[in-house]
């Protein structure tokens, strides 16, 4: 059958069933991918409207859309908002761990029926094979992945849980898979496409610039500093706004501290009991909050569009996650503030998140597990002892060493030709040691980040792939001149911005951006380096690849 590619189409199906009189940039492009049958990675900034790539193309493809995504609230809001047209072409069902039995079978009904278009499902549903074959039955046109950055181990949100969609899409008869992220830099869109397996897709990266956020960052030569800056910004500002901190301890003493200096907070992080985290969530959702003190835990899911500022009280482990959680400020388009109040110490707390490696023993006895034979998570957890995280990432280490894979029925075993206990462990470990090094390049460049006098929004984008070739305007180096001055003092890099080269020791990598006389290159080995141009001309350290 041969789909009618065209924009009227789209964008009647876009004015009929959702109301919506035109598309937004950004969104055209990957939905024409969708309906050409074709794989596609998306990333654009939160609020510009992901989800309507998916929800449009759905009513014109045969077969239900697969909808995969990490987050109850974030599902119940995309369902709510679909079911209130009252239209069976975009109604939306659900089955996951807050549905009866009863009601997921019902679900599944509806859509065999006809009689809705949307299955939201979560990763753990479609873990259970007699789920897999029940969805498989539905022979669903497009699975839409929601949150794509949850499924890489360089996201800011990784999932162990979400690794073996690749493998239950294949089970599903491998219908086109579209994935959606608000944050995904080379590392993680590369990671993405490897773990999800797409095939040759089509990638999307527009519109990360916001230029209704004023971006500052100020550094802090004490605690006493900081908080002065804080409280400044909480006199000047409008309401509500969240206050991003480093750990639990952090979250819980600010949020004190600014009670008893008569400001209403509340605190937000992944310790607190499940109903607790509920309660608050729905608290700032409904304005009963006016600031949030909260972990990196809180914010994915929240869609409220009147988020007047965000502050950093802590220099965050990357620009990734930097990006997503400066994101929901200002997502109705009125103005917003973006505030990092950093200190050099901060830097000493990623440092300490990101230590500790995989226990060789652990990861001995794993492998020796999957020796034995096709085995499940659970049975490996019971047979290991080993937590249900950590056993995801050790899993997700030894796949890339080799020495596992994922069969029909989500059956975990060892390929073969597989390496033997103990050079599976030495790979998976060389491998950890691998990922590290990228981590730590990518707190490097956060702390570039603060430092910079650059245009502070040109120097994310180079970051994410993404150029605008001008100074933003609204960022503090823009406004106070700085950034103009080093714009003007740029010499022509040897190297076009994204263009791939080669160094002697570091091997391929990729050219992010220039400032003054240095570049900042991706490497796929090492991560982030910032080299000094004159010695890389003078040495000829890089070389066209």
């Amino acid at each position: 059958m041969r789909l009618p590619i065209y924009g009227p189409r789209l964008r009647k199906v876009a004015r009929t069933h959702f109301g919506w009189p035109s598309l937004r940039p950004g969104q055209f492009k990957p939905m024409r991918a969708v309906l050409r049958r074709k794989d596609a990675l998306v990333v654009l900034p939160t609020g510009a409207g992901k989800s309507a790539i998916y929800q449009i193309p759905a009513v014109l493809l045969p077969g239900p859309t697969v909808v995969v995504s990490p987050l109850l609230a974030l599902q119940q809001d995309q369902i709510a908002a679909l079911n209130e047209r009252n239209d069976p072409k975009v109604r939306a069902v659900r089955v996951s761990s807050a549905e009866t039995p009863r009601e997921q079978q019902a679900a599944i009904e509806e859509i065999r029926a006809g009689r809705a278009e949307f299955l939201f499902i979560t990763p753990e549903q479609l873990a259970n094979p007699e789920r897999l074959a029940e969805v498989k039955s539905l022979k669903p046109g497009l699975v839409a992945i929601d949150e794509a950055h949850c499924i890489s181990a360089w996201g800011p949100d990784f999932r162990p849980d979400f690794l073996a969609l690749g493998d239950m899409i294949k089970e599903l008869g491998r219908p086109p898979v579209l994935a959606l992220t608000a944050t995904a830099s080379p590392p993680v869109r590369e990671d993405i496409i490897a773990r999800l397996r797409l095939r040759n897709p089509e990638i999307h990266v527009s519109g990360l610039d916001r230029p209704n956020l004023f971006v500052e960052v100020t550094h802090c030569p004490d605690e006493a500093y900081r908080w002065r800056r804080l409280t400044t910004l909480l006199d000047e500002g409008q309401r509500p706004g969240i206050v991003y901190v480093a750990t639990r301890r952090a979250a819980e003493e600010l949020a004190a501290k600014l009670t008893e200096a008569g400001y209403s907070a509340e605190y937000y992080h992944g310790g607190m009991a499940a109903g607790l985290r509920e309660q608050r969530h729905e608290d700032f959702t409904e304005d009963r909050v006016e600031i949030m003190v909260a972990t990196s835990a809180f914010g994915m899911g929240i869609d409220k569009p009147n988020i007047r500022w965000v502050a950093h009280m802590a220099l965050p482990d990357s620009p990734d996650s930097y990006f997503q959680e400066i994101g929901r400020a200002g997502r109705d388009g009125e103005p917003g503030r973006v505030l990092l109040l950093w200190r050099a110490e901060d830097e000493a707390i990623q440092r300490f998140f990101n230590g500790g490696g995989p226990d060789p023993d652990e990861l001995r006895e794993l492998a020796k597990a999957l020796h034995k034979g096709p085995t499940t998570k659970t049975a490996l957890q019971k047979a290991t002892g080993i937590g249900q995280r950590r056993l995801g990432q050790y899993l997700a280490l030894l796949e890339q060493a080799g020495a596992v894979r994922t069969e029909k029925g989500n059956k975990l075993v060892a390929p073969p030709g597989a390496p033997l206990p103990a050079a599976a462990v030495k790979a998976a470990v060389a491998e950890h040691e691998r990922q590290q090094a990228v981590i730590k390049s990518r707190t490097d460049m956060m702390r570039g980040f603060a430092e910079s006098r650059q245009c502070r929004t040109e120097t994310l984008l180079a970051y994410f792939g993404e150029e605008i070739r001008r100074n933003c305007g609204h960022c503090d180096n823009c406004a106070d001149g700085s950034a103009e001055a080093v714009s003007a003092a740029e010499a022509e890099g040897p190297f076009p911005v994204h263009s791939q080269v080669r160094h002697g020791e570091w091997g391929t990598g990729m050219v992010m951006g220039y400032e003054e006389e240095k570049m900042t290159v991706l490497f796929d080995s090492v991560g982030y380096k910032t080299l000094s141009v004159p010695v890389v001309v003078e040495q000829q350290l890089l070389t066209a690849a």
